[in-house]
């Protein structure tokens, strides 16, 4: 079978010069050398392939500034985190991101629909962790700061992604904390409350059991990893998470060997979330 990775590579590179909806199913199989079957082996169809596209995108963005926040030795630099680490995962990710900000509107479909309010729910989830652990503003006006935070992000990321200004990383997010700050300490007024917050998140409750979901991601990413000693790692913290009393500090010792590998960010992303590392 065709691995997925190929075809995802192969049809980034057509959806970046041609768009979604022109790039048609043949023009991905003859870039990728395949025929339609082996295409459908791997995906249902083109909106399919578009969602595994989002999900490859947001998994890699959420998991990074999870881990980079949390794992922030100084509260100090918590935000200048955060901040850094989003940009530059845009800027690293930026071909794709440029075509899905630009054409979303016509790809978005009830799944992908359900995977964008999934990811936006993570990300509103973090920078909630980070607003308490710096208590950067009131209780009554932290989920205004929590829309405000995602608003700079957006309206920066619009300006070197498309309009392709040249944005000093370091200047940027320097500027963004900076504004971040004084909104935080001169905002009075608040608009939305912890219950409208509630309403606005569109919580999507995963059925799946988070232990069975990630043993079986780990499985997966097992069949198709190369690396030796990822691969052993991912071996042993599977082993160890079948077991009735895991240890903590055994499984953070783990992730350290898998954290940085591109297949493993996300898993490593569940464990910490599953046993609050």
């Amino acid at each position: 079978m065709v691995k997925k990775q190929l075809i995802m590579d192969k049809a980034l590179e057509l959806f970046s010069k041609q768009g979604f909806e022109a790039t048609s199913v043949q023009q991905i199989t003859d870039h990728c050398g395949i025929s339609k079957g082996a295409f459908y082996l791997s995906y249902k169809s083109k909106d399919e392939l578009i969602t595994s596209l989002v999900d490859c995108f947001m998994k890699q963005i959420i998991s990074e500034i999870d881990y980079s926040v949390k794992e922030c030795s100084h509260s100090d630099e918590m935000l200048y985190t955060f901040f850094y680490t989003a940009n530059k995962a845009f800027q690293e990710n930026s071909t794709f991101a440029k075509i899905f900000f630009k054409e979303q509107t016509h790809t978005v479909n009830d799944d992908l629909l359900k995977k964008l309010t999934y990811y936006d729910n993570l990300l509103n989830e973090i920078i909630l962790y980070m607003v308490d652990k710096l208590d950067l503003t009131y209780e009554e006006t932290k989920y205004d700061l929590l829309i405000c935070i995602k608003g700079f992000m957006k309206i920066y990321i619009d300006l070197y992604l498309f309009f392709e200004l040249p944005i000093d990383i370091d200047t940027l997010t320097k500027s963004l904390v900076e504004k971040t700050k004084v909104l935080a300490k001169h905002s009075t007024i608040p608009l939305i409350s912890a219950d409208s917050a509630q309403i606005m998140q569109k919580v999507i409750k995963e059925n799946t059991d988070k232990d069975k979901q990630i043993l079986e991601l780990i499985s997966q990413i097992l069949l198709e990893i190369e690396e030796p000693i990822e691969k052993e790692t991912l071996q042993i913290l599977k082993n160890h998470l079948l077991t009735e009393t895991p240890s903590l500090a055994l499984i953070k010792g783990l992730l350290e060997n898998i954290k940085n590998h591109p297949q493993c960010k996300w898993v490593s992303y569940l464990i910490r979330e599953q046993y609050k590392l």
